[in-house]
């Protein structure tokens, strides 16, 4: 039996359209793979934690009785590097029942306490 004439050109645009269609879709409209809405799915969820425990940080150095000198020498300190950790080692980014201080939390609680003004 002989293949009509349209069939082959019939399948190379099938097959080219679903190759334009997959390119198109995952570089221009945004789907995505199961494995990289999982990772997406866990960068946005750690992002709002730690934009959650940001505040807990602040009211712990307030409750710091040493406070103002230690957010005196916060202020002072060249890098944020040495700016979070001494945030981490001040306690103030260890969250209640943890047994160590949160690293992204004590680097965006410094970059604020950093911004406060003294008074």
């Amino acid at each position: 039996m002989k293949a009509p004439i349209w069939l082959k050109p019939a399948i190379l645009g099938g097959i080219v359209g679903a190759i334009g269609t997959m390119l198109i879709g995952f570089n221009a409209v945004g789907w995505l793979t199961e494995g990289s809405a999982d990772r997406l799915a866990i960068q946005k969820s750690r992002v709002a934690v730690i934009e959650a425990l940001v505040p807990f940080c602040l009211s712990q150095q307030k409750n710091d009785p040493a406070s103002a000198a230690k957010l005196t020498q916060l202020v002072g300190m060249k890098t944020s590097y040495e700016q979070r950790d001494f945030v981490m080692t001040s306690g103030w980014a260890t969250m209640p029942e943890a047994a160590q201080p949160d690293r992204e939390v004590a680097t965006q609680c410094a970059d604020l306490l950093a911004k406060t003004p003294q008074g």
